[in-house]
């Protein structure tokens, strides 16, 4: 039985964005969806705000699925990626 992840993004409106298998793009399209404004990206997890970085959102999903991570960018940017697995 093989386990298969997939990442979900939605913007800030909660509009459907597209489904990865790929954290490194997910992680690309959510920075392009924040970083229209002029103020810089953060990244919402459990531990804080923090920059988002590639490394970092990877050891966030790490072993677990069904967890969210949210950028945000300024006001009215906003990307959330959203972990799961396929169920056989």
């Amino acid at each position: 039985m093989t386990n298969i992840y997939c990442y979900c993004l939605f913007d800030g409106r909660g509009n459907f964005k597209g489904v990865y298998s790929s954290v490194t793009a997910v992680h690309r399209d959510a920075i392009k969806i924040c970083n229209r404004g002029s103020g810089p990206v953060y990244m919402q997890s459990a531990e804080g705000a923090i920059p988002p970085a590639l490394t970092t959102l990877r050891n966030t999903f790490k072993g677990a699925f069904d967890i969210q991570v949210v950028y945000s960018g300024d006001p009215g940017y906003e990307a959330r990626i959203i972990k799961t697995k396929l169920k056989e």
